[in-house]
């Protein structure tokens, strides 16, 4: 028998996000976060107290929480100019909790039912044209001539993030085990902990087997362990770290868009379709839960298609 309280709910639901669904730390934080929005905010309409951490023990009855409720505090947030993207996040995770809660039997109905949110604004991301990703890629390799392991390194995760369109916290989390040179195939944890198979090409092998015969060895520790890429003091490369170098890389080329390892991923993307793949396809190798996510980038393939029509027919 559950007591029904906000903060033993929030715990159990903590304990769901990760055991059940396996989600990240960092997904479950985020999670948290907008949830604590809510009993922050019921706690304060109620007198309650002024904390995240001070709501989940002022009082607040998750079977009292009502729609108008839940409009109230989302109405409060858009006052405060709280982005719609924002809201919309939070009006989700709002629903995933109060869903799990009913199902759970914490509360007799679930409240959010009916709460909308403002739809986000989905804006094409920036891509790449593929003369800016071919100069992207002769900066790193001319960089990579002068030996220095680093430059080593950071030609081959540029080349592997073009070549996969893996995400950049499963480029960081790859183990030297999980590459196939022989099949040119690399293995990848990626969301909800589901693996899957990515292949890659010719230029990113190469890049590759360079960091690992000439450039890996000189930075590898005892502390080291399996990690694919190394730091300077032998860690595990971080995502801060390849952000940086992914922008600092684009500083080079010449009026290309700036952007990180994600516009690497929604370029390897767009000129997967542009080129003809299937859809379907494009969905397994991004790791993809649902093949909407992956439709946006036919959104921008068509964009492109449109703006070249635009410049090149003569009745367009």
């Amino acid at each position: 028998m559950v007591d029904g309280s906000a903060s033993e709910a929030r715990a159990a639901f903590a304990r769901h996000l990760r055991a059940e669904r396996g989600r990240s730390e960092h997904t479950v934080r985020a999670y948290l976060g907008d949830l604590d929005s809510l009993l922050t905010y019921l706690a304060g309409a109620s007198g309650g107290a002024a904390t995240a951490a001070e709501a989940a023990v002022a009082g607040v009855r998750l079977d009292q929480v009502s729609l108008a409720d839940l409009r109230s505090w989302l109405g409060a947030l858009a006052a405060e100019g709280v982005a719609r993207a924002t809201l919309a996040r939070r009006a989700a995770a709002v629903r995933t909790f109060f869903r799990w809660a009913a199902r759970t039997g914490r509360i007799p109905a679930d409240p959010s039912l009916r709460l909308a949110a403002p739809t986000r604004h989905r804006s094409l991301p920036p891509v790449l044209a593929a003369r800016d990703v071919t100069a992207l890629l002769e900066v790193a390799a001319l960089a990579a001539d002068d030996a220095d392991p680093v430059h080593l390194r950071d030609r081959a995760v540029l080349e592997l993030l073009y070549a996969t369109g893996i995400r950049v916290g499963e480029l960081t989390g790859l183990d030297v085990d999980d590459l196939d040179l022989a099949l040119n195939v690399v293995r990848v944890l990626g969301k909800g902990a589901k693996e899957r198979a990515v292949p890659f090409g010719g230029p990113a092998r190469s890049a590759v087997t360079a960091w690992l015969e000439s450039g890996r060895p000189r930075l590898a520790r005892d502390g080291s362990g399996a990690a694919l890429f190394l730091g300077r003091r032998g860690g595990r490369v971080d995502a801060r770290q390849v952000r940086s170098l992914v922008h600092e890389m684009m500083g080079h080329v010449p009026d290309a868009p700036d952007v990180g390892p994600h516009g690497l991923r929604h370029t390897a993307a767009t000129h997967l379709l542009e080129g003809g793949a299937d859809v379907r396809m494009v969905q397994e190798l991004l790791g993809h839960a649902s093949l909407a996510t992956t439709q946006l980038y036919t959104h921008v393939s068509i964009d492109r298609l449109k703006r070249s029509f635009a410049q090149a027919h003569p009745r367009a």
